[in-house]
């Protein structure tokens, strides 16, 4: 059986959409990283540190492998942004954690970031049910 040929120009489509959404905002963390003299891989790594984490569940969230943040949170450590600690819970494992600098500077990113996003022209609304069908989407495995 064959795919119908609406079908599959949507399928084309949208992932052409997703995909220059992608660019354009790797474009945007890029551009804004470099204002702070950052790489864009650190910026993503700043931008996901809410709060005290292991390398294992960074990397999932910068959607990297573990050796990529590794060697990103290497740099952002030897640049005093970053501490390595034991963590609380797995004496096997360190929890990494924003220092007083990294936190300020994280906070200035941010700033940065929302500014201009190629998100900015949605409303919260239209910006939850895009969320809310990204998820459908990637979760429907």
């Amino acid at each position: 059986m064959t795919t119908p040929e609406p079908q599959v120009t949507a399928e084309r489509e949208l992932c052409g959409l997703v995909n220059g959404l992608a660019r354009q905002i790797g474009e945007h963390v890029r551009v804004r990283a470099a204002k702070l003299d950052l790489t864009a891989a650190q910026a993503t790594a700043l931008r996901e540190m809410t709060g005290p984490m292991t390398l294992s569940e960074l990397a999932e969230r910068m959607s990297c492998e573990p050796s990529n943040a590794t060697y990103v949170i290497d740099r952002l450590q030897r640049q005093g942004l970053v501490e390595r600690r034991p963590h609380p819970t797995d004496r096997r494992a360190k929890q990494l954690v924003l220092t007083a600098e990294g936190t300020a500077l994280r906070g200035r990113l941010i700033e940065l970031l929302i500014e201009e996003s190629p998100l900015a022209g949605l409303t919260e609304q239209q910006q939850s049910a895009l969320r809310d069908l990204l998820n459908r989407a990637i979760t429907r495995q």
